[in-house]
């Protein structure tokens, strides 16, 4: 691979600052996260979007959280295949594997591929309709929910409701892997649907009694 270049100097400032003070500081549970393996309880599901920061949301170390991200923080339903599929590899994994107690879908505002999938479905950017689109085609996970918001009242009414749809869909797809469901079942499972705005700080939980997102 020729192609690849050297780090900028500005991430390979910020590294070496990193490795002089926080590593420094906590090397021996570094070593002892090197050495005994990871034993997170919780497993994250979230977007990609860069101003989602779980783990300082939570205040988060090192080992705590596994975290999964992609667009729009959707899971897809269980379809063994035989293709790839790279969200339901972390979620067999965390669960199988690493027997974490939590599951937990944060969505949050402004997020842009909820809007992808609000102007897609609503004949709004016809080239994510394209068969290439591979933006496009994730979308497709959310369209259960875009049913459901799509005779709501205004734009901004539609998204903020899609977004909120876009963990409930997951929640529901969760439940499709028999992994997730005999877990939940037997009650070593729990799973929990956030959702978080960028611009005030807050986050909201999905209450099921009440069939609605609630501040925590």
């Amino acid at each position: 691979m020729d192609k690849a270049k050297p780090l900028p100097s500005l991430l390979v400032q910020r590294y070496h600052g990193w490795r002089a003070t926080s590593y420094m500081e906590n090397k021996a549970w570094y070593r002892r996260l090197a050495d005994e393996g990871q034993r997170p309880k919780t497993m994250i599901i979230s977007c990609c979007d860069s101003r989602v920061h779980v783990t300082g949301i939570f205040g988060a170390d090192q080992g705590e959280f596994f975290i999964h991200r992609n667009i729009a923080n959707l899971v897809p339903p269980y379809l063994p295949d035989g293709q790839q599929h790279g969200t339901s590899a972390a979620l067999e994994y965390a669960v199988t594997a690493l027997k974490v107690a939590h599951v937990v879908v944060m969505g949050h505002s402004a997020c842009g591929g909820v809007q992808g999938c609000l102007d897609m479905c609503s004949g709004r950017a016809p080239e994510l309709e394209e068969k290439s689109s591979f933006v496009g085609r994730w979308m497709d996970l959310l369209r259960p929910g875009y049913e459901r918001v799509k005779d709501l009242d205004g734009y901004d009414a539609q998204r903020a409701a899609l977004e909120r749809e876009a963990v409930l869909v997951s929640l529901e797809n969760l439940m499709t892997f028999p992994f997730v469901a005999s877990q939940v079942d037997a009650e070593n499972l729990s799973l929990h649907g956030l959702w978080h705005d960028i611009g005030n700080g807050t986050v909201e939980q999905f209450l099921p009694a009440q069939n609605a997102f609630r501040p925590i």
